[in-house]
């Protein structure tokens, strides 16, 4: 067994008993804050506990997923980090960077924000579904309704057969703002595929390198579940 890898470009072995496709799923905003390396990490981290061969492509030049990875230990289950914000360096072509290694399963994006127009189409190569955290606020919904106008036109989502799902994040549902959102989105006949509730649960789990799925103690039941839609909508649409 691999152990955790700190944002190397190692291969990943294939584990006994698994042969799914390569799947690639990429969590992107257009604003930052909203929570896209939260999304990122946590989802690589339930791949990996269900013995998946998982990699972390860490598209941000803030590099707070690889961050996160350096914090998980060899205990934890092995998740494979590429450094995809990272210069390349003389000799290694950025095809070999972001090479997908033997054995990986489900690849993890977390992308930067302000990404757009050739960049953003340049995301979209392979990509199975988008998935993007929006907080319930007046100016985040603002602009996720351009970033999602842009998906629509400019990357052209849907003629790639590409879905797009939304993550509320740090929700309160009874609130004005979030029913705002949901009516927003609807609109577009885009899903919401989770609805994450704030807690700092989240918070706790990143300082060590872990997922919510990995966290043990009392009080966590209900995150957990409330990654069960997002992962049926990731798996079978």
């Amino acid at each position: 067994m691999p152990t955790a890898l700190r944002g190397a470009t190692q291969p990943v072995g294939r584990l006994a008993g698994l042969a799914s496709p390569v799947r690639q799923f990429l969590v992107i905003n257009a604003k930052g804050g909203c929570g896209k390396t939260t999304i990122a990490t946590n989802l690589a981290s339930y791949y990996a506990r269900q013995g998946r061969g998982t990699v972390l492509i860490d598209h941000d030049p803030q590099g707070s997923s690889m961050q996160w990875l350096s914090l998980r230990s060899n205990e934890a289950k092995p998740i494979h980090g590429v450094s995809a914000h990272r210069p390349v360096v003389s000799g290694v072509t950025r095809s070999f960077l972001l090479r997908i290694p033997d054995g990986a399963e489900r690849v993890v994006l977390d992308a930067p924000a302000g990404v757009q127009g050739h960049q953003l189409i340049e995301l979209m190569r392979e990509i199975d579904a988008i998935l993007i955290p929006v907080l319930p606020s007046p100016i985040d919904i603002h602009a996720a309704s351009r970033f999602i106008q842009d998906l629509l036109l400019v990357a052209k989502v849907r003629a790639r057969n590409i879905r797009v799902g939304v993550v509320a994040n740090r929700v309160r549902e009874n609130t004005k703002v979030y029913q705002s959102l949901e009516k927003f989105l609807n609109s577009l006949n885009i899903p919401f595929v989770a609805r994450l509730r704030d807690t700092q649960n989240y918070v706790r789990a990143a300082e060590l390198g872990l997922g919510i799925h990995d966290l043990k103690r009392a009080g966590v039941n209900q995150d957990q579940r409330q990654w069960e839609a997002l992962i049926r909508w990731l798996e079978h649409g």
